[in-house]
């Protein structure tokens, strides 16, 4: 497959176990090369779904299609031959405690019969990428929880894999030591190239490190895209919820003084989030194009994310029932999507 191919398709697979469906009718692509996110809640199947892709859970419906294999149609000796090539980096690193970190990266070499020069050599470039080398000759007992997610990266890189899996990989560890974890995946992407799908339940993974995300309840796709697109255009309820700890927060003194019902005489605050000017606009010349709604821009905030401008303007608007209802059907319409955040006293 050459560059910007899918190295991984998922064709409207499903899981069930008993009566719990696991994944219901999940399609997506990841491109080589990119750092592909999944995201959602706890139960939402993000487990399920990454343990497919590497073949340790048989799906009931579909295809799962990896590196040009569909692993549906292998035996397990031909699964094994395509695992080989996929890399595995867990929530709590399951390394092995009366190894040393050295014996811990050199074990799936050992495993696959290399002779011990070229063990050696691979694993000392390994605690070099990682910045380990100091470290080789310590047992995971003395070693911090960003050291040990460092050991499980530099093991699951070991056998040189085309795809590297991450199953909630820093939500175990401090702000500070998730960043730099992240910065190191993000490093052996573009030193290696190797492609990387990961999941978590972290908006701001999300946004630090990938390129493109799925977000995934109750076993299916709620929405998927670009980071920038999903943070600037969040599609769902969910998404909206989920972005709420990575968004630009409203000021205290207007958390404070909304109100979740109607409060007479007061006003309406609209939320939206958008990417480019002309997303702007459209919202501002809709609110513009009816005086009696008199409309305030009360607090606005931009960011940056995956290198795109994204931001989140509030208006305030004089409300009725009527109008409201008629200001959000307009808008949608015209595929602009306000959050209605509650109501404040002139």
């Amino acid at each position: 497959m050459s560059a910007g191919e899918a190295i991984v398709r998922l064709e409207s697979i499903g899981r069930a176990f008993g009566s719990v469906v696991a994944l219901n009718d999940v399609s997506l692509e990841v491109q080589r090369g990119e750092i592909f996110g999944i995201i959602g809640r706890s139960g939402a199947g993000k487990s399920t779904l990454i343990r497919t892709i590497n073949g340790l859970e048989r799906i009931d419906t579909g295809r799962v299609i990896v590196d040009g294999s569909d692993l549906s149609a292998l035996d397990e000796a031909a699964l094994n031959r395509v695992r080989r090539k996929i890399g595995m980096v867990f929530q709590h690193f399951n390394l092995l405690s009366m190894k040393t970190v050295f014996e811990n990266v050199e074990l799936p070499l050992k495993l696959a019969g290399q002779p011990r020069d070229a063990r050696s050599t691979a694993v000392w470039q390994l605690l070099d990428m990682v910045g380990l080398r100091d470290k080789a000759g310590v047992y995971p007992a003395k070693l911090s929880g960003g050291q040990k997610q460092r050991v499980g990266i530099a093991r699951a890189l070991a056998g040189k894999p085309s795809l590297l899996l991450s199953d909630e990989a820093t939500s175990a560890l401090d702000p500070e030591t998730t960043l730099s974890i992240l910065q190191l995946l993000k490093e052996l992407k573009g030193r290696l190239g190797v492609t990387i799908v990961l999941i978590t339940h972290e908006m701001s993974v999300i946004r630090e490190i990938c390129d493109r995300v799925a977000v995934l309840d109750q076993g299916q796709i709620l929405e998927q895209g670009t980071v920038w697109e999903v943070f600037g255009h969040p599609r769902t309820e969910l998404t909206r919820r989920l972005l709420r700890g990575v968004r630009p927060p409203l000021p205290e003194s207007l958390v404070k003084a909304l109100h979740q019902q109607p409060v007479a005489g007061g006003r309406c605050l609209l939320r939206i989030d958008g990417s480019g000017a002309e997303h702007y606009a459209a919202a501002l010349a809709l609110l513009a194009a009816d005086p009696g709604w008199q409309t305030d821009i009360v607090h606005a905030e931009v960011d940056r994310v995956g290198g795109h401008p994204v931001g989140t303007v509030t208006f305030s608007v004089r409300y009725s029932e009527d109008a409201i209802r008629n200001l959000l059907a307009r808008a949608e319409r015209q595929s602009i999507d306000f959050e209605v955040l509650g109501y404040v006293c002139r």
